[in-house]
């Protein structure tokens, strides 16, 4: 049976990270249809949600399925965007504090989002967005802004303030929500489901680094997932999955350097308004829902790492593999058995 050839000599050493713009997590698939061991495949890319996607299905109807879930992910991107004056997001930022009724599927993951935040004591924050914008990271456009001007946001950063009743949603002026930490998840297990009404018992996608299986690969072995080093562009290891999904956040991934050399990471630390620094340079999660994992990945990054490792022994539905800043590589009992390296790995 065809797999993945087992990734050695990856270095991992003190170099300077080049900024990139490519995926946190990528995915290393069995080439099955060169040695005619598979079932009808399906693959494609694309673009949505401000990244870009590949779908792989397996299955007679695999190609109809790919299709349908990239349509409904092209729903989400309408649904959930914060500059699409179409959006029900967009219309909740600019409703100046009036109530706006939105769709079931908005309405559950603005719950959702809110349970997240009360649940990490707001490390994941969905009213984010005003500052996110002000350091110019929702359009590209960076820049270190007055320590002022942050502060005078931060009175808007609050989950407490979204208000959710039924399909109703109430934030006061000038709080505005931001769904992009979670969305990505929300929208990998909406698909995941999708394929699973249509039949399809074994697919694996990647939406902007968030993985996410569908069951294992068609000879039921699990699917072999690259992790990218956080510290140069080599591979940390491999992880082996079924049915569950995986991301991983960091500041390596997204960030820009001033005129003084100073780099600033994509990722906010809602109590401080300024990027995350920490002892952790990425955090990934491996669990059943993609939402979780997503929302997850982005408040234990924020947390650091005596809180995230407290996090998980309080909340331990979900694994994950930290990494800390002078590279060394941490896992829980469960992620460490399904984690291949070539480097020492400290058990949490």
């Amino acid at each position: 049976m065809c797999d993945i050839a087992a990734v050695k000599n990856i270095y991992y050493g003190g170099v300077i990270i080049k900024r990139v713009r490519n995926i946190a997590i990528f995915f290393l698939l069995t080439a099955f249809t060169l040695c005619g061991c598979s079932p009808s495949k399906y693959q494609q890319s694309f673009f949505a949600m401000d990244t870009y996607m590949t779908l792989t299905v397996y299955g007679d109807n695999a190609e109809q399925a790919v299709e349908l879930a990239r349509e409904s992910i092209y729903e989400f991107e309408k649904m959930l965007s914060v500059t699409d004056e179409e959006s029900e997001i967009y219309k909740i930022n600019n409703s100046n504090g009036e109530a706006v009724v939105v769709s079931d599927e908005t309405a559950e993951i603005i719950e959702y989002s809110l349970k997240i935040s009360s649940e990490t004591d707001g490390a994941f924050d969905l009213t984010i967005y005003p500052v996110l914008s002000l350091w110019g990271f929702t359009k590209n456009e960076n820049n270190v802004p007055d320590k002022e001007k942050i502060d005078a946001l931060l009175e808007s950063i609050d989950y407490n303030l979204v208000k959710l009743d039924g399909n109703s949603v109430t934030v006061p002026k000038k709080v505005m929500i931001d769904l992009g930490a979670i969305g990505k998840g929300f929208a990998g297990d909406k698909i995941a489901e999708q394929l699973k009404v249509q039949g399809i018992n074994s697919a694996l996608f990647d939406i902007g680094g968030n993985i996410q299986a569908v069951g294992s690969k068609p000879d039921g072995t699990d699917w072999k997932i690259g992790l990218r080093s956080p510290i140069d562009d080599g591979v940390l290891g491999v992880l082996s999955i079924s049915d569950s999904a995986v991301v991983t956040s960091g500041n390596y991934e997204r960030y820009f350097i001033d005129d003084n050399g100073t780099k600033y990471g994509h990722i906010i630390n809602p109590d401080t308004g300024y990027p995350v620094e920490n002892d952790l340079l990425s955090v990934t999660i491996i669990g059943k829902e993609g939402k979780r994992c997503d929302a997850l990945s982005t408040a234990l990054f924020v947390m650091g790492y005596e809180k995230a490792v407290e996090f998980w022994k309080e909340n331990n539905d979900f694994d994950m593999l930290l990494v800390t800043n002078n590279g060394e590589i941490h896992a829980t009992p469960d992620a460490s058995m399904i984690f291949k390296t070539d480097f020492d790995v400290i058990i949490i």
